[in-house]
């Protein structure tokens, strides 16, 4: 979604009693709120490929892996890698969860705009790869997924 869009919304939501304001072009869309504790929030389709083993630099669980049983979720962008919705909420997945396909299972902040990751198949999470609040490249791994 074009910036100068995103900024015409902003000013067009300053000067409405609107608290919220959301738009869906496509695959993506952008939610923006006014509360001071929201950020404008987006929603970017997450990128999958096949995996052999999961990268073990974060919580995991140790099981002899077969790669046609297991998917990665990998960074769409570059950006700052979040568990949380928020710092005083729980994380989207943990370690031993089971999650659907279209699950929310993390953000990607980069240039102030976060970013929803949303799995692309059901299965177990077997490991996250990156810590809350960590750096994150492009196309880097981050959960692990067992498919059912």
């Amino acid at each position: 979604m074009d910036l100068r869009k995103i900024k015409k919304l902003i000013e067009m939501l300053q000067e409405s009693d609107l608290n919220e304001i959301e738009v869906k072009e496509g695959e993506e869309s952008v939610r923006i709120n006014r509360k001071k504790e929201s950020i404008i929030h987006t929603s970017i389709p997450s990128v999958s490929e096949k995996t052999s083993a999961p990268n073990n630099d974060g919580d995991h669980i140790d099981e002899s892996m077969n790669s046609e049983n297991y998917e990665k979720i990998v960074s769409p962008m570059v950006g700052t890698f979040y568990r949380k919705p928020a710092p005083d909420k729980e994380p989207f997945v943990e370690v031993g969860q089971t999650i659907k396909k279209g699950d929310t299972v993390c953000i990607i902040e980069a240039m102030k705009m976060m970013n929803q990751v949303k799995s692309e198949f059901d299965g177990k999470i077997i490991s996250i790869n990156i810590g809350d609040g960590e750096p994150v490249e492009f196309g880097q791994e981050l959960i692990s997924i067992e498919k059912s």
